[in-house]
């Protein structure tokens, strides 16, 4: 290494990628102008070599190894940053030209993280997750995740051999959402987070905010565009308030879509796709105007029909993928039938890969067990007091309603959100301010819920699944 070099190497920064624990990586990683030059360093373990390679017909750098754990780097002459790629050559011989992943500025703005902090960002599912997009003319995906309390996150993925300290991620601000566009990866990929808790657990978790997820025992979630559909049911969306205005009968079927129909050629469940026109058939024939789904949110236990939900943005791999939905909601409305769907914000399954213990600690669910659990159920209580916990909620809820045109929502157990007793035992639960056992903040939540979908998406219903007698 030269001396030059050497002297602008920050080793306790370099350290802190080594070992995996930067919440800044573009502070280092990247080309950054030096004086009259440009210090270009990268971190890619397992590499055995990586040479800097400038547009076809110019030049290449081999850069130097300076910690032997991968990182590379390399001073090339100039004050503008050149348009580059890496050429990486493995311990085991093959090679591989990646993009480099460290040199775009952020793509969520403040505003984005405050009025999701504030609770008031109706369509962060546009932002957090995995998105493909190109930025300063480069391919790939933009991946965020909210993960507050986590030391370190990363994303890992069947393009980066699911290592966790390839792609680290840039904290936001004090937003607690942490953010990386990683250039090349393609519409299918499968991946989740690696969150290092503070302490130094290290665990993967699926993306809340996934559109897709790959089929259990499988748990990894799959980037995927949602925007490509075309629909024709315009005649359906047009007329839906006078279809289910106050004062027009609805019928409903109840349907378990893995339990309608099944296929006789050895395969566990028939598509989306053909499951509409049986469907169909059916409903008319019996003379109902609506059908009510139960959950298809992805959920990774069979036995629990859909209600333990896991992946919130994703309808189940059992049937299809994102856009065999959006063809089994658009046959529907061209038939003149209205989807209901069962939706499951009153609790969520403990599974490692899933919401809970998110970044190490109680975020999606309350901290103190006598609120964030369900004894009975064994399941975990959202927390309806944090903002961002109560967005998520939201903007599924009018996601499912403006991305998939579904009708209504059939909101499940609301009993069990609405008391702070429900299903425990003496000592199992805490009251609220006033000595009640009335959860304050899930009330507040449904207010906020209600107004804010109804609000945007007249003649949509939202029904509630509520089994005492609470007023009105």
């Amino acid at each position: 290494m030269n001396k030059k070099l050497y002297k602008l190497m920050n080793w306790p920064q370099i350290e802190e990628i080594v070992y995996s624990e930067s919440d800044d990586p573009h502070a280092i990683l990247g080309a950054h102008v030096a004086g009259s030059s440009i210090l270009v360093q990268t971190f890619q373990p397992g590499a055995k070599s990586v040479r800097l390679q400038l547009p076809e017909g110019d030049k290449s750098y081999q850069m130097d190894l300076v910690d032997e754990e991968g990182f590379f780097a390399v001073l090339i002459p100039g004050k503008k940053i050149p348009e580059y790629e890496y050429v990486i050559e493995y311990e085991d011989g093959t090679l591989k030209k990646v993009r480099d992943a460290y040199n775009h500025a952020p793509q969520i703005t403040r505003e984005d993280t405050e009025k999701f902090n504030a609770g008031i960002h109706y369509m962060i599912y546009e932002k957090l997750g995995a998105h493909p997009v190109k930025i300063d003319g480069v391919e790939g995906v933009l991946f965020a995740v909210w993960a507050p309390n986590a030391l370190r996150a990363s994303v890992v993925g069947d393009f980066n051999r699911w290592d966790g300290r390839a792609h680290q991620m840039r904290r936001l601000w004090d937003s607690g959402i942490f953010e990386l566009f990683i250039p090349g990866v393609k519409q299918g990929a499968c991946y989740k987070f690696e969150i290092k808790a503070k302490g130094g657990l290290t665990f993967l978790k699926a993306d809340p905010y996934a559109f897709e997820q790959q089929l259990r025992p499988e748990s990894a979630s799959i980037v995927r565009e949602i925007n490509g559909f075309k629909w024709d049911d315009d005649k359906w969306m047009k007329n839906r308030a006078g279809i289910q205005s106050e004062d027009k009968p609805i019928n409903v079927y109840e349907i378990y879509l893995a339990s309608f129909a099944k296929p006789d050629d050895g395969r566990e469940y028939y598509n989306y796709r053909e499951l509409a026109p049986k469907i169909i058939e059916y409903v008319k024939k019996m003379g109902y105007t609506h059908i009510e789904l139960m959950p298809v949110m992805e959920h990774p236990l069979d036995a629990s029909w859909g209600y333990q939900v896991i992946g919130y943005y994703a309808p189940t791999s059992r049937y299809g993928n994102a856009e065999d939905f959006m063809f089994f909601m658009n046959e529907m409305h061209k038939a003149g039938i209205g989807v209901i769907l069962d939706w499951v914000p009153a609790h969520f399954p403990r599974d490692a890969h899933g919401l809970a213990d998110f970044d190490g600690q109680a975020l999606y669910e309350y901290p103190d067990p006598r609120k964030g659990e369900h004894p009975d159920w064994g399941t975990k209580i959202f927390n309806y007091e944090m903002n961002e916990v109560k967005n998520f909620l939201i903007a599924n809820a009018l996601f499912w309603v403006e991305q998939y045109h579904v009708d209504g929502l059939r909101v499940d157990a609301v009993a069990s959100m609405l008391y702070l007793d429900y299903g425990k035992q003496d000592g199992q639960w805490v009251a609220n301010k006033y000595g009640g056992n009335k959860n304050l903040e899930a009330i507040e939540f449904f207010k906020h819920l209600n107004s804010c979908l109804l609000g945007r998406n007249p003649g949509v219903m939202m029904i509630a699944e509520e089994s005492t007698a609470w007023p009105k």
